[in-house]
């Protein structure tokens, strides 16, 4: 059991997002504190019974955190937890899984709406002052979406919205996932993972919302590449390392796909020197698909959510982990 309301004290551990901010003002007379770096945090998380973090975690921190017994992670990942070594000690995790569906859904929509009209090539024109002339070349010209497939891999909370959203521009949805008995929601068709490669050459864009298992690493390598049409686009809202990146920037090269909308890659930052930087056919955001005004808010409906589970004694929390 955790502390009662009144004895309770959190952490917030984040470098940038304001949760302690946004958590002080909902009056709940919770003690809370924030740490914006890793040796503030080192100093003060023997302080807390339960840690709100996620990039700020290295394993050293357990053997201060004498009285930790809940840690709400702040994003869908939690690969960077020891779950055994945190059950051995009895403290519990969650993730924030969900947390920014809508938020990556939309990008990921907002990058397939972005391509097929061309847009990033609209906004160099406009930065060189190029107001481009009438195009006789089809396929140089901007695309409607209406009646392209749509290939998701991975029909979870993300991919699941996603499908909703295309539906809506009428495009033709096929979904992939681990459990296709799960169901296919807004989707025309599910599929399992292991039919990737039979559905790959009917996708005119193909999207990545599936998470980073052992399963999904390289997903897409240079053999999935080269099975997409040469007029179709790649979405990655994923984790960077489901793609093959040197494959990628290869396919990209060689125009062998039309382009790519990228939100992560395998190292970030992206390193100055990647190639991607410079393809006019690739629209590239700095892993912000989940980053809204609503973030903040959306992570702490789940802890207190999490919290009152906890405090009612409850097994079963929100996003379970361990």
């Amino acid at each position: 059991m955790i502390p009662s309301n009144d004895k309770l004290a959190i952490c917030f551990a984040h470098v940038a997002y304001r949760l302690h901010e946004r958590f002080s003002v909902l009056g709940t007379g919770i003690n809370s504190f924030a740490v914006r770096g890793p040796e503030t945090l080192e100093d003060r998380v023997g302080e807390a019974d339960v840690l709100v973090i996620s990039g700020l975690w290295q394993d050293g921190l357990l053997g201060r955190a004498r009285r930790l017994r809940f840690i709400q992670a702040i994003g869908a990942g939690t690969d960077q937890f020891p779950r055994q070594e945190l059950a051995k000690r009895g403290i519990r995790l969650a993730s924030a899984r969900g947390v920014n569906a809508r938020a990556v859904a939309e990008h990921a929509m907002s990058l397939i709406l972005a391509l097929s009209r061309r847009l990033p090539e609209a906004r160099d024109n406009q930065t060189n002052r190029v107001w481009r002339g009438m195009i006789g070349d089809l396929s140089r010209r901007e695309d409607e979406i209406g009646g392209k497939t749509l290939l998701i891999v991975g029909l979870g909370d993300i991919g699941g919205r996603l499908a909703q959203l295309a539906k809506a521009f009428e495009m033709r949805v096929v979904g992939l996932r681990r459990d296709p008995v799960a169901g296919r929601g807004a989707a025309d068709a599910v599929h399992p993972i292991g039919e990737l490669k039979s559905l790959l050459p009917k996708a005119d864009f193909v999207a990545l919302a599936c998470p980073l298992t052992k399963e999904t690493e390289n997903l897409i390598d240079a053999a999935a590449l080269g099975r997409m049409k040469p007029s179709a686009y790649l979405v990655n809202v994923a984790r960077g390392r489901v793609v093959d990146e040197a494959a990628l920037v290869e396919a990209l090269a060689g125009r062998r796909i039309a382009g790519a909308g990228i939100d992560v890659t395998t190292e970030e930052p992206l390193g100055p020197s990647s190639p991607l930087w410079g393809m006019e056919h690739v629209l590239l955001t700095p892993h912000t698909a989940g980053e809204t005004r609503r973030y903040e808010d959306n992570v702490i409906d789940i802890l207190r959510d999490n919290l009152a589970r906890l405090w009612r004694g409850e097994e079963e929390l929100r996003n379970q982990v361990v």
